[in-house]
Order: C-alpha cells, then structure tokens, then sequence
C-alpha cells in the first residue's frame, strides 16, 4: 500500500465507510495526552503500555526509564504499535458506541543523538507543562542521564469512527 507514510503493506480497513482522513487522524494525535504503545515482548508476547506523547512531524515521542520491559522490547524488535483513543462514548440501549481513535505502526528507535534527545523531550515539555517551561528545563537537566527519548518514525496510520 502506498501512503504519505511510507510504502509498506498493511491491511486495509474492514469497514472503510469509518475510516476517518488523514488530516482527522493528525488532528486526534495532536491533541492527544496518552497512547498506548505496543510492542513484542518477552517470550513473543505482545507487551502494551500507556504512555505520554508528543506527535510531531510524522513521528511520535515519549520518554521512558533508562531500563525496562519497553526498551528490551524496542531493541529487540523496533516494530511497534501506537493507539490514541479520542472519543470513548456507550450508547447502551442501541448496543453501540461512539468512537475515534487513531493507530499507528512504525519503527521505535532510542534517542542516542544529544540534540535530537534534548529537541523531543522540550517538545513534550512543551506539550505538557507549557507554563513552566524554565522550571522544565532544569527538571531535564537534573534526569538527564535518568532517562531515553524515543522516536516512533510512522509508517502506516490509520483513523476510525464509529456512529
């Protein structure tokens, strides 16, 4: 399948007549404050997480621990799997639910470049704690060497809602 996000074979959705355009999925990406992260895990397992975001330019990044089951995984295996669900509501009585949400697949890779580490981990500084922007600043010097960035490079996006 050929798409602005790259040329990799990916299912087509089911039931195209949901699939939102690309600009809606952006949108929900942008304005989203937790996904959850896929990954394989231990033994092949799949291994999901939440995590904190920032989706910029084509890619998503987050910040992590330097050790843990997320980061053996990525460096495992980069492929990932990223879900952002924007819209959540139970129609009970007509057995139904009202949904948007936006999935994303792409290779995970740790920040090792000073520069691009410092560059994602200020666009999630500014995403999250805009006001505080100096105080941040110190707070990332302070952890530096505490934690990883990690950029999600998209490859496939799709977005979905249901009526």
């Amino acid at each position: 399948m050929n798409n602005e996000w790259g040329e990799c074979m990916f299912r087509e959705m089911r039931r195209i007549g949901n699939k939102m355009d690309q600009d809606q999925a952006v949108s929900i990406l942008k304005a989203g404050t937790n996904g959850v992260l896929g990954v394989i895990g231990d033994s092949g397992y799949p291994y999901t997480v939440p995590v904190s975001y920032v989706y910029d330019e084509g890619n998503i990044y987050f910040h992590s621990a330097t050790e843990g089951h997320k980061l053996d995984a990525i460096q495992n295996e980069p492929k990932v799997s990223f879900c952002v669900t924007a819209q959540d509501n139970i129609i009970a009585e007509d057995f139904n639910t009202l949904y948007k949400s936006v999935i994303v697949f792409g290779k995970a890779e740790i920040l090792v470049n000073e520069e691009s580490k410092r560059d994602a981990l200020e666009s999630i500084l500014k995403k999250y704690s805009a006001d505080f922007i100096e105080k941040g600043r110190e707070y990332i010097k302070e952890e530096w060497d505490n934690c990883v960035a990690v950029r999600i490079s998209i490859e496939h996006m799709s977005g979905k809602f249901g009526d």
